[in-house]
């Protein structure tokens, strides 16, 4: 099968070593959607514990994000919603019901203790990743809090409140012409593409379940629109999809997707929901099978960042993340799992790898082969590598020059030391619930809602990549044995609304 990377120049041996950068925040498991809800934060943590007990965390610099202001919200996000998200709580949202409506906050995006931090939280994680990689101080970042590709500018969806990869894309365009997005979430990427429809300088690739299932979107015939046409590729599937079908498509559109449009940098939204037997999901991928096209994205050698997104049971989100990270450092994981703090939750074999269901797959052959024909075709009739009126300059999101010698191994993370609590990041009382992780059922729930939203298409939002920077930078976590890095990034107060000039 033509994988379409080998004859890339810039594809590289998948054993040569990347330098990685990986964002996480201890108190991002503590944030609570509520009971019964499928969306858990905790699974960043339970994530976290497997990187720190296989040892992978000391061969990554681990960076404690900023939380995204409100300016850098409302980059993308219109001033109202943004206001909207940091001002609701539980206790005064039944005062708000018309404002809950108007923004599609209510039962798949609940209000709850500390939304606008976790938003905040998460959200600076991906920008944080995307600056990083602007100042050439990784090859490849990771934030697995991130990857909420549903939120759209003025409304939540799909457990989505604050499109973090929107943002992430509108900072790497400060540096880059062109910017890749590939999503193999099961749900469609529909936030992203929306965002960009309607221009050539970002490419929007999504591998999802199509048909009678959320959010309804991500036609095959949905190419773009304007200087966007053919920049939009879906790739629609069917229930039951396995690693070798899969790869079937993705490998050749992907290489084929980097052989003309060239990207500067690319951003991979790793959504497990479509791994075997997601609570929410109806794909048969293999951890291998998902990581595979991890691997494959990372062979380009393009800066590349590294994104979450669904994934309905803990064990295997963090299985599969966990693996991901390997892969992002060129380390092969062992199956068998070193015991930590979670380590019931993956009995009764305890080991990093499940096998997929024996459930029907029903992407034949023959239809495989006409989505595959039809989005090549599509591909060939892009202009390569298109050119837009371009200034190099010095991006506005700057990083302090002592941190770009600080990622020696004795500022990694010591597995010997205790855990140290920042004093200035410690959550106001009350302000956010410990999760009480429920036990999962064994059926699987409904799916994320069930209609599609009208697009609403914002044809300046990639031509705004010149526009006031987001700074956001990063600083090293003084959670979970990492040792703290100080920088002097300029923060304004986040308790200040922006207001556009």
């Amino acid at each position: 099968m033509d994988t379409g990377g080998n004859s890339l120049q810039s594809a590289a041996p998948d054993g040569v070593k990347r330098k990685v950068c990986y964002f996480y925040d201890p108190e991002v498991g503590n944030y609570y959607y509520g009971q019964g809800h499928p969306m858990k934060p905790h699974r960043i943590r339970m994530t976290h514990a497997l990187l720190a007990h296989y040892g992978l965390l000391q061969h990554m610099q681990v960076l404690k994000p900023f939380p995204a202001r409100d300016r850098d919200l409302c980059r993308f996000h219109a001033d109202d919603y943004v206001s909207f998200l940091r001002s609701i709580t539980p206790e005064t949202q039944q005062d708000q019901l018309r404002q809950l409506k108007r923004f599609n906050v209510g039962e798949d995006c609940p209000v709850f203790d500390g939304l606008y931090s976790f938003c905040q939280t998460y959200a600076g994680g991906s920008v944080g990743g995307a600056v990083k990689l602007n100042h050439n101080l990784c090859d490849i970042a990771v934030n697995w809090a991130g990857g909420l590709h549903h939120a759209k500018k003025c409304e939540a969806s799909g457990f989505c409140y604050v499109n973090d990869i929107v943002l992430a894309i509108l900072e790497l365009l400060k540096v880059h012409e062109r910017v890749l997005y590939v999503d193999i979430d099961i749900h469609h990427g529909d936030g992203v593409e929306e965002a960009f429809y309607t221009t050539d300088r970002v490419m929007t690739v999504s591998f999802h379940k199509f048909g009678d299932y959320f959010p309804g979107t991500g036609d095959v015939r949905d190419i773009g629109y304007s200087k966007g046409k053919y920049y939009s590729l879906n790739v629609p599937l069917d229930d039951g999809i396995d690693d070798e079908s899969y790869h079937f498509l993705f490998k050749p559109l992907i290489g084929k997707v980097m052989e003309v449009f060239k990207p500067g940098a690319v951003i991979l939204q790793c959504g497990a929901d479509s791994l075997s037997g997601d609570r929410l999901g109806c794909f048969n991928l293999s951890i291998k099978g998902h990581a595979e096209c991890v691997k494959f994205m990372r062979s380009f050698n393009v800066p590349l960042l590294l994104l979450g997104g669904g994934g309905y049971p803990l064990r295997n989100v963090a299985r599969c993340w966990c693996y991901e990270t390997g892969v992002a450092l060129g380390i092969e994981v062992d199956d068998k799992m070193p015991q930590h703090e979670y380590y019931e939750y993956f009995g009764p074999d305890y080991t990093l790898h499940v096998a997929p269901s024996n459930m029907e797959n029903k992407n034949s052959h023959q239809v495989l082969e006409e989505i595959r024909s039809k989005l090549l075709d599509n591909l060939s009739k892009l202009q390569h590598a298109p050119s837009v009126q371009f200034q190099e300059r010095v991006p506005d999101t700057e990083l302090p020059e002592a941190e770009e010698e600080q990622n020696e191994a004795d500022e990694r993370w010591d597995p010997d030391s205790d855990m140290d609590v920042d004093e200035e990041r410690k959550p106001l009382p009350g302000r956010v619930k410990r999760e009480i992780v429920e036990a999962e059922p064994k059926e699987s729930e409904g799916q994320k809602g069930s209609s599609g939203h009208a697009r609403g298409f914002d044809t300046t939002i990639a031509e705004n990549a010149s526009g006031k920077a987001v700074d956001a930078g990063p600083k090293q976590i003084d959670e979970a044995g990492v040792r703290v890095e100080q920088e002097n990034v300029n923060k304004a107060s986040s308790d200040q609304m922006f207001s556009k000039s």
